[in-house]
């Protein structure tokens, strides 16, 4: 999976914003599906499962754009266990889009998307759930008024849906105490009494979490914490021609965003979409499997990777020298984001000059060959 981006008449208010959040991206989108949207809604949120698969996937009719690639059995599933009020945990390789399809359920649903919790090895539980503002604490002691609410206790309390991203990054006792939140849907806070005591979520409350693949055994979920959640594993593009789009679709609209008027030429995103595809092991356009196997690098060679190349290729060319991206750019772009600092990627990507991009046919292939002493 990854996003597309024809975003053109849902920006307006968010130009300034180097990464507006969906519901200012596509604002224009959403308030044209809840003025059209006749069918029955689950309690609390705030479009029909119709109409959410329709912000997400696209809808011809309604003028809505595909913002993701993705299988529809797949969304439907998805949404069909958010509306049951079970927690949802999407997995997948890094790169597959995770956090962008969390972002557009969560937007779809609840109309907001920032109750955001990212998950890491600092984080600690009064950041998933509430603090306190110390100075109102210490004069007037623990009250209402004195606590800072944080994502799940917001998210409860309005009925919204919490992204809780990378979880399997955060400390087990931060993971689990979540427990209580998706069994029960309450939330104590011991140091309150009476009715701020304890916390029911409202209708629409639920938690979208993701993990990837190569991450999920730093701190493995319980399996009480498990059984809590429906996994829906999220896949890379397996359609050349469909990567290849969004990577363009997707580098011209933040070339824009970078003030630059030219974009990446299609021969050399071809370049770029079918390395990336090579040195993951996909198949490229017209490969047939007929060249050697390629070893499989430890870098992420996911298309939301391949779309940051494709931009950097597009930012080098243009404000170093004013021209279009070129085969030469890619590698020296390209170079970054595969070999980083690992010795074994970087004679992996030179055997794949020799072995791969050699034999190719076509001047772009040519000039990308050549331009291999440009790798570090």
């Amino acid at each position: 999976m990854a996003t597309a981006s024809k975003t053109s008449k849902d920006t307006s208010a968010s130009t300034a914003l180097q990464r507006p959040p969906a519901e200012l991206l596509y604002a224009a989108q959403l308030a044209r599906l809840q003025a059209q949207d006749k069918d029955p809604r689950p309690p609390g949120w705030v479009l029909s499962l119709k109409a959410a698969r329709s912000f997400i996937l696209g809808d011809a009719a309604l003028d809505i754009a595909p913002k993701i690639v993705a299988p529809v059995a797949s969304i439907e599933r998805m949404l069909v266990t958010l509306a049951t009020g079970r927690g949802l945990m999407l997995v997948g390789e890094p790169g597959t889009a995770k956090s962008m399809l969390s972002e557009l359920l969560a937007t779809a649903i609840s109309g907001i998307s920032t109750l955001t919790i990212q998950g890491g090895a600092s984080i600690t539980e009064d950041q998933i759930k509430y603090g306190w503002n110390y100075a109102l604490l210490i004069n007037e002691g623990p009250s209402p008024r004195a606590m800072v609410p944080a994502p799940l206790y917001l998210g409860m309390q309005q009925g919204q849906v919490v992204r809780f991203e990378e979880i399997t990054r955060a400390p087990l006792e931060v993971q689990d105490c979540l427990l209580g939140m998706l069994s029960d849907r309450v939330m104590a806070v011991p140091e309150l009494s009476g009715e701020h005591g304890m916390l029911y979520a409202r209708e629409g409350f639920n938690i979208i979490a993701t993990a990837n693949t190569r991450d999920r055994g730093v701190n493995e979920m319980s399996a009480a914490l498990k059984r809590r959640f429906d996994f829906e594993t999220v896949f890379p593009i397996l359609d050349f021609d469909r990567e290849l789009a969004l990577v363009q679709e997707s580098s011209t609209r933040l070339l824009a965003q970078s003030g630059i008027p030219k974009t990446v030429p299609a021969p050399v995103l071809e370049l770029l979409v079918s390395t990336f595809r090579d040195l993951r092991g996909a198949p490229a356009k017209g490969d047939g499997g007929s060249d050697a196997a390629m070893d499989r690098l430890t870098a992420v060679m996911s298309t939301a990777e391949a779309v940051n190349v494709a931009h950097a290729v597009g930012v080098r060319a243009w404000f170093l020298e004013q021209r279009e991206g070129s085969p030469a750019d890619l590698v020296d772009c390209i170079a970054g984001t595969v070999v980083k600092d690992n010795a074994d990627d970087r004679a992996k990507l030179r055997r794949y000059f020799e072995q791969k991009a050699a034999k190719r046919n076509g001047p772009h292939w040519r000039a990308y060959y050549e331009a291999r002493h440009r790798l570090p």
